[in-house]
């Protein structure tokens, strides 16, 4: 399939280059057109986001409070199979009193990310970490390399689906026709994020969190122009 997308992209490259020539003039009738492809991927890569975070008037105690409950959370979550866990953001930041001129407390966040290619080992574990981290957020969607693979798949899909519109448009017509120019592109759709849950307001027991990972939609353009001849 790779071979077969690199010769593609080839071809399209040496149209593009022919299109540019200014001696490459139309002779015939000019139509342009859109194609899509679209294909079902699977949402095989979990995110989620875990957070501690306090204030206080004692910057240092605001520091301290945090940094036991991610060192409590990083131990939690390194034991549980199948999840890569690393620090996230940190930030420290002042709370002023009326009139915004003198400082009242201190407020301090710190996170930790987790990744998991298995929906229910990540699920098992953000549910144990709901006794000591507030949950921010779970997402799932396709790994990069599950990605580019479908990508490859819907790019051939799409480049047959013009080159077979182009011969019906020119079939239909009873002319000849070549490409002159065409243009590929690519996106998707997948799940949005899952709701943001917090710690305070789910119970204390390590119950996983709800999760689904599902699919994704993704979507390859192309479009171009073709020239009908005799």
């Amino acid at each position: 399939m790779k071979h077969h997308l690199i010769a593609s992209l080839c071809m399209l490259a040496a149209l593009h280059a022919a299109a540019a020539e200014p001696s490459a003039k139309p002779a015939g009738t000019l139509i342009d057109f859109r194609v899509d492809a679209q294909k079902s991927v699977a949402n095989d890569l979990g995110r989620a986001t875990a957070y501690a975070e306090t204030s206080g008037a004692d910057p240092a105690e605001v520091a301290r409070k945090v940094k036991a409950a991610i060192a409590e959370g990083l131990a939690t979550a390194k034991a549980q199979p199948g999840i890569v866990v690393k620090s996230g953001a940190t930030h420290t930041y002042p709370i002023y009193g009326k009139g915004g001129r003198n400082i009242e407390s201190w407020r301090m966040r710190s996170e930790l990310l987790l990744e998991s290619r298995d929906a229910a080992a990540l699920s098992a574990a953000v549910g144990k970490l709901q006794g000591t981290l507030a949950v921010g957020g779970m997402s799932f969607s396709p790994a990069p390399e599950t990605r580019r693979a479908a990508e490859e798949a819907a790019t051939l899909e799409a480049i047959e689906a013009f080159r077979a519109k182009a011969e019906r448009i020119a079939a239909a017509l009873q002319k000849t026709y070549r490409i002159r120019q065409m243009s590929v592109s690519g996106g998707g759709h997948g799940q949005p994020p899952q709701p943001l849950y917090r710690a305070a307001a789910m119970a204390a027991e390590a119950v996983p969190m709800p999760a689904e990972a599902g699919e994704s939609t993704l979507t390859v353009n192309v479009a171009g122009q073709i020239e009908l001849g005799d």
